[in-house]
């Protein structure tokens, strides 16, 4: 099974092949609790994509964060592989 990091560098490293804007997002001391490991942009789109692995759960920070989002209109999408992404932007990029 693949790390978490693996499968981000592969979805950051595909979506930026699509002209995707992407920001990785630093947990640190200050930062936004349960914020997305990815920020994406592309023709005006904003995306939060969290990162996990096939068995992956997110935190009770995560989903107050996925659930504020979505409360505010925003986009946020759960990726768990280079397939997944792959299939998410042929449906939506």
């Amino acid at each position: 099974m693949q790390k978490e990091n693996e499968i981000q560098s592969q979805v950051r490293d595909y979506l930026r092949l699509k002209n995707w804007y992407v920001i990785r997002n630093q947990q640190g001391l200050g930062s936004h609790r349960g914020q997305a490991d990815l920020t994406t942009v592309k023709n005006g789109r904003v995306i939060f994509i969290e990162i996990k692995t096939g068995k992956g759960k997110l935190s009770k920070h995560q989903e107050k964060f996925r659930d504020d989002i979505l409360s505010h209109g925003g986009e946020y999408v759960v990726i768990r592989s280079l397939d997944e992404i792959m299939q998410w932007e042929r449906m939506t990029g």
